[in-house]
């Protein structure tokens, strides 16, 4: 991703650039390789016990307390994968993020971005405990995977999970992560904003989105934010920035979505997603009036797949091909405006309208048929 535009929040570099980033700044030089900053149990541990009541505010102490609970749940995660170069030379590549533990059972949830790829993944706690860490499953539309650590006979810390759903602009937050390896590190804000749409790719989003003006920097994905109760309310994954580090706009997946996919891993080993079972084409102005359509935006149905929830509803696809400058297009179906009376006009709109929705729910097709509009209800199937 452009460093102008939307970035993730982890880290990945080859160890054979350790040299050059100990000359780029000692953010790097300073983590995993060396030296370090205290971790968060040492920074607590070199507080005498009574510093937390002398001399502070309400809020101060709220904070303090909340840290000291979340801190010892809160991961840094490290990778290792391999990677080829232009003469197909093996070069080892480490990763770096963020993650926490839901389940004293030893399940912690991070970002998919932050193991991608990778063939070894390290927990360390905030108590500094470590484990080898092996991964249920992924989620890569909504950028969520869940590890398991086998902490034996340890009962671990787990953070408590929040209701993203009651969340307000204004209400303070924390996040706690690994920003440039820097582990347990702690900052404040706000919600800036709610419902937020942070597309990550052309068909893909992080639909909901919490934004925040909490710092959010590299090593932060996959970590908690936290309400002032101490709940996880979010999963810290991207930053709008102009230069790679934060600008004040950060953004986190609820929680609440989260949830529903952790529990699916656990219990199914796989994520449940909405099937409507379309190939499609968005709708603009020139082809509109080219193929003399009743709107000019929504989706032109071009294919449905066979048995699919959209053929058992009857939904129809193209019946020839046409040629529009370079692209083929297949022409003659049905035309998506709206589900649920929601307008639709991208295959993004679409992927996270059907991200939202659980297979076997019923959904209103708004379409058109020729000049004639249309409702049309399809039970959603499950993606396979």
């Amino acid at each position: 991703m452009k460093s102008d535009a939307f970035s993730y929040t982890g880290t990945r570099v080859r160890v054979g650039m350790l040299i050059a980033l100990v000359a780029l700044g000692s953010y790097w030089a300073g983590t995993r390789w060396g030296q370090h900053g205290p971790t968060q149990d040492e920074a607590v541990a070199g507080q005498k016990p009574a510093a937390i009541s002398l001399n502070l505010t309400e809020e101060e102490t709220r904070t303090i307390g909340i840290y000291r609970q979340a801190a010892p749940a809160v991961a840094n995660i490290i990778t290792q994968a391999v990677e080829y170069d232009f003469f197909q030379d093996a070069v080892p590549v480490e990763g770096a993020g963020s993650g926490f533990v839901i389940d004293p059972r030893g399940y912690v949830m991070t970002n998919n971005h932050v193991i991608e790829g990778a063939e070894n993944i390290q927990v360390t706690l905030g108590d500094r405990s470590h484990y080898v860490a092996r991964l249920i499953g992924t989620d890569p539309r909504n950028d969520i995977a869940l590890l398991k650590i086998d902490a034996k006979d340890k009962r671990l810390a787990a953070l408590p999970l929040g209701d993203s759903a009651s969340l307000q602009v204004g209400q303070s937050v924390l996040a706690i992560g690994n920003p440039f390896g820097f582990s347990g590190t702690l900052t404040k804000g706000v919600i800036s904003a709610l419902g937020r749409t942070v597309q990550t790719g052309e068909t893909s989003a992080i639909d909901q989105a919490i934004q925040t003006d909490a710092a959010i920097n590299r090593g932060n994905s996959g970590g908690p934010l936290l309400n002032s109760r101490g709940e996880v309310i979010g999963i810290n994954t991207a930053i709008f920035t102009p230069s790679g580090t934060t600008a004040g706009i950060g953004f986190a997946i609820p929680i609440n979505m989260a949830k529903r996919i952790s529990q699916d891993l656990i219990t199914q080993g796989r994520v449940r997603h909405a099937y409507l079972g379309i190939s499609e084409i968005a709708v603009w102005p020139e082809l509109s009036q080219a193929l003399k359509l009743p709107v000019q935006q929504g989706l032109l149905i071009e294919r449905v797949a066979p048995r699919s929830p959209a053929a058992q509803s009857g939904l129809r696809g193209g019946d020839r091909v046409v040629v529009a400058g370079l692209q083929r297009l297949v022409i003659g179906g049905d035309v998506l405006v709206a589900i649920d009376g929601r307008e639709v006009q991208s295959e993004l709109d679409l992927n996270v309208i059907l991200n939202q929705k659980r297979p076997g729910e019923v959904i209103r097709l708004s379409i058109y048929r020729g000049s004639q509009k249309m409702d049309v209800p399809v039970t959603l199937g499950e993606q396979r």
